[in-house]
Parts: C-alpha cells; structure tokens; sequence
C-alpha cells in the first residue's frame, strides 16, 4: 500500500523573536535557521518515519538538489518530484516566546504542477493505495476526480484553509483532516462546540479528523464502513517550544497507524504521541520523531 502525497515543499526560513513584527518595526531576531518545510514535505517525512510507504509528488527548482537529498535521507520515495525552472517555495517565520508562529508563504514550484503529471503518477496507483493533498498545491479538485477513477482514497488537509474550494471537493474526500479554525472557516461557526455539534449535521456521510491543539482530537464518520463513529482522544501534556510541524506529524502518523491495521483510537493516540514529541523541538521537518521515540513516549505516558 502507498501513499501519493501531492504535496507542498518548502525552504523555511525561520526566525526566534521577542514577539511578532508589528507594522512600522524593524528589529533583530534572536536566531535564525534554514529548514526544510511544507506541509507537503512535512507530511511526507512524517508518514516515512511513521513506517509508511510514501512518494511525494511535487516540484522544486533544479538548483535544490540538497532538498531531495535530505527527503531521502528521511525515507521518502522522491522520484515523482519533478526539477524545474521556477524558484522553490518558501516560507518566512516568525516565533516568538509563545511558541506560537507567523508564516508568509511563497508559491513558487508548488503550483507548477501539470495535468499530466498527475495522470503519470495516478496510472501507476492500485486500489487500496492512498492520495494525501493539502492546500499549498494546485491542481487539487483535477488530482481527485482523478484519484477516484482510479479507486484511491483521498486524504484532505485543507490547509491553509479555502472553505469554497473545500466544500466544492468534499464529494471526493474519504477523510478529512482539519484543526479547530479549519474546521470553524468552514462551518462558519465562531466556536468549536457549536462546530463539533454542526459538522456531522452538515456533512453526515464524511469522516473527519479535527485536531484541537492541546485538548485532543475530535473524530467523527456517518459512514456504515466506518461504524458512525464519534470519540474523543485528549492530547498529551508538554512543554511547547514550537508548534509548526504539529499538524502535519499527526496527520503522518495517524495515516501510517490507520493503514498498519490499528484502530481509530490507537492510531490517534499514537499521532498525538507523536505530535507531543514535535512541539518540543525547533523546526519542522527536522522536529518529527522516530517510530522508536513515539512507542517509547507511548511506554511512559500511558
């Protein structure tokens, strides 16, 4: 089984500040670092280190070279990731004392994605396989017509967040992955007990993950598969020094356990383990942990 991840890569250009630029302020950041970042990279990274059989698909620019080095170094399968012309994407940012972040993105080859490329990559899936995308690419509604006349699943993490576009591809979506504000945009609700109480109401055959940050995670399906499900798993108690990569290293692990065999509630346990590990660390990529590490946070925290 594999997972094609249409996915965002990014160069990160992060920097540790006393609190958020404000309009008119120039001033020094404490430290500054390169990583390798994108929610599509991130998650790509996170489902390889998890245990899953992952190739990303995307592009970068061909001076980037480094950039595939380092995924396969991490385990990603990256020949689907094409070398073009156009600048790598990146990302500006911020983080302060808080451990909460601002993020300017750019584009770039995230966005060069071609029709045929996704048909090139779709002819070579198998039933049972999975296409994972978020919202930092293009060709997002063209990739799951596709997928599903191919008889993959799809995976969606809208993020950053287009509630029309979300809702005008939902029909494809077998999961969806969403935090509190996601999830909030597009009920068009202003708190997350009304939208937890809303969604399954307003999406009844749709199976949904929606993570709360440091309350846990709400899970729901009105699918006869999936046992019309709903519970609730609360997220472990840690000191935060970053969250950028939280997200993604859930939704890694949580894909990677779902399709190792474990159930809904071991499997988020063990991506919230796993997220817990993530926000300790600076970084994105470079914060997600180990299989070992989680099954030994697991051990000592169960």
């Amino acid at each position: 089984m594999t997972i094609y991840n249409f996915g965002s890569i990014n160069l990160d250009h992060l920097y540790q500040l006393d609190h958020f630029v404000r309009p008119g302020e120039t001033m020094a950041s404490n430290s500054y670092q390169c990583l390798l970042g994108g929610k599509g990279a991130n998650q790509s990274v996170a489902l390889a280190k998890a245990g899953a059989r992952v190739k990303h698909v995307g592009a970068i620019h061909y001076n980037d070279q480094a950039i595939i080095k380092q995924l396969e170094s991490l385990g990603v399968d990256t020949a689907l990731i094409e070398k073009i012309d156009v600048p790598t994407g990146h990302a500006i940012i911020q983080l302060n004392k808080e451990a909460e972040n601002s993020i300017i993105l750019y584009q770039g080859a995230n966005h060069a994605l071609t029709e045929e490329q996704v048909d090139q990559v779709l002819s070579q899936a198998s039933a049972g396989d999975w296409v994972l995308l978020q919202n930092e690419t293009n060709l997002i509604e063209y990739t799951m017509r596709k997928a599903q006349e191919h008889g993959v699943k799809v995976a969606f993490n809208p993020a950053p967040m287009d509630a029309e576009l979300t809702k005008k591809v939902l029909g494809f979506v077998d999961l969806l992955i969403v935090n509190e504000v996601e999830a909030m945009d597009l009920i068009g609700t202003s708190d997350i007990d009304s939208t937890i109480a809303a969604f399954p109401k307003a999406y009844p055959e749709l199976t949904v993950l929606i993570t709360l940050g440091k309350a846990g995670v709400c899970y729901f399906s009105g699918k006869e598969s999936a046992g019309k499900e709903k519970l609730f798993v609360k997220a472990f108690s840690v000191k935060a020094v970053d969250t950028t990569a939280a997200g993604d290293t859930f939704i890694g692990f949580c894909l990677a356990s779902l399709m190792n065999g474990d159930d809904i509630t071991q499997s988020i346990t063990r991506a919230c383990a796993a997220s817990a590990i993530c926000v300790t660390r600076l970084g994105a990529a470079s914060s997600i942990p180990t299989q070992d590490e989680v099954t030994a946070f697991l051990a000592k925290n169960s």
